[in-house]
């Protein structure tokens, strides 16, 4: 039997809170929690996507918690190695086709040298092509055995042939590399799309692997990637651990060329994120970049940004919100279409809340995943309702046959 939900949440929010403080500035004294507490602090080191710096890092003793971590560390290194493989026979497979690529986030950030292997995870590989090499790129995946899993709004997901998720708490190994193809670097802030493709793509590509035109075009694609995140509630410590990191490699001029007006318009979602790195990492963004976003930020938004914690804006939140992310609208224009596609989800929307709920481990067999939404909006209105994400990861940690 799982402990009450109020106390499933109340843990997380106090173990996620002291890792991000811990991971911020290392040497915090060893909490005082709780058998409970510090099987809800793996959960949180997991989610969050830390626990591989955090054993390099934090010094806590306390049962099965170092090794824990350290365990994690190890899954994390050996499967990089499968990754920067898998990159390579990517990279080669490109030059053969003439397919320019880049590879994004996580990919670029070891590129850089900022992570080892073995401290930072990544869930897959993340991919961009113009479109016009989307069909090439396809096939290239094709002839390394992937197939396409699905086809979501911002990318397509393809796995490997045959292969099947492992039902674990955190990293592991053996875990599937998927690919997630981009053709456009964009999000729903939270229903009008910000493109900020034009900064990412290369202005002279090469067949292979490219890296990012600059330092400043990584920043802007980190930063609207959190910005997303945030709008959804699905925020983690890894995304500001890499973006605080990044900072210390950023000059006056890239940020002056990252928030660069003439490329894609003001960077207003860029404040949310930033607002939160430097409550946590302070120091690590300059002053003058926060005034010049603040007046560019809507009021509504630029207010509730400078109050909220990671663990409001992340999975640590154990419930769901019925209308999350609204405060990001920026016209009553946006509002009304905001709760139109919340009470009445638009096709498209429901067929890839479908294809999540066939292809993700933690939506398998959960009824709630597809209800029809007049229901999940009563129920989100009138009771708490966990979110699955978290309730799966809660389950593995404290009932591991659940898994």
């Amino acid at each position: 039997m799982l402990p009450p939900l109020k106390t499933i949440k109340n843990g997380l929010h106090r173990t996620t809170e002291a890792l991000a403080a811990e991971l911020a500035k290392p040497g915090t004294p060893t909490p005082d929690w709780n058998a409970l507490e510090w099987r809800l602090a793996s959960v949180s080191a997991v989610v969050h996507g830390v626990s591989p710096l955090l054993s390099q890092r934090c010094t806590w003793q306390a049962p099965d918690w170092q090794p824990f971590l350290a365990a994690q560390c190890e899954h994390v290194e050996q499967r990089h190695r499968r990754v920067a493989t898998l990159l390579q026979q990517i990279d080669l497979a490109a030059r053969s086709a003439g397919v320019a690529i880049v590879p994004l986030k996580g990919s670029a950030l070891h590129a850089m040298g900022l992570y080892v292997p073995g401290e930072r995870p990544m869930a897959d590989i993340d991919l961009l092509v113009r479109e016009a090499d989307a069909a090439e790129a396809s096939r290239l995946l094709q002839d390394l055995c992937y197939v396409e899993s699905f086809n979501a709004w911002k990318h397509r997901v393809f796995k490997p042939h045959g292969a099947e998720p492992r039902a674990v708490l955190g990293e592991h190994r053996d875990t599937p590399i998927n690919v997630e193809l981009h053709i456009r670097i964009q999000e729903r802030l939270p229903v009008s799309p910000v493109d900020i493709s034009g900064r990412v793509h290369p202005s002279q590509p090469h067949a292979g692997l490219n890296a990012y035109p600059s330092t400043a075009a990584l920043m802007s694609h980190l930063l609207l990637h959190a910005a997303g995140n945030i709008c959804n509630r699905s925020f983690r410590l890894l995304h500001m651990h890499d973006i605080a990191l990044l900072s210390t490699r950023m000059t006056p001029d890239d940020w002056h060329n990252c928030l660069d007006e003439r490329l894609s318009g003001p960077a207003w979602w860029a404040l949310p994120p930033l607002t939160l790195v430097a409550r946590y990492y302070q120091g690590v963004v300059p002053e003058a970049v926060l005034e010049r976003l603040h007046a560019t930020c809507p009021s509504i938004l630029r207010i509730i940004s400078r109050h909220q914690t990671l663990t409001q804006v992340s999975c640590s939140d154990l419930w769901l919100h019925a209308f999350s992310g609204i405060e990001w609208s920026r016209s009553l224009t946006e509002v009304t279409l905001y709760l139109r596609n919340r009470i009445r989800p638009p096709q498209g929307a429901v067929n890839e809340r479908n294809d999540m709920a066939r292809t993700q481990l933690w939506l398998r067999d959960q009824p709630w995943v597809t209800a029809p939404q007049k229901r999940r909006v009563l129920t989100w209105l009138t009771q708490p309702v966990p979110r699955m994400d978290t309730m799966y990861a809660v389950r593995a940690a404290l009932e591991p046959s659940a898994a």
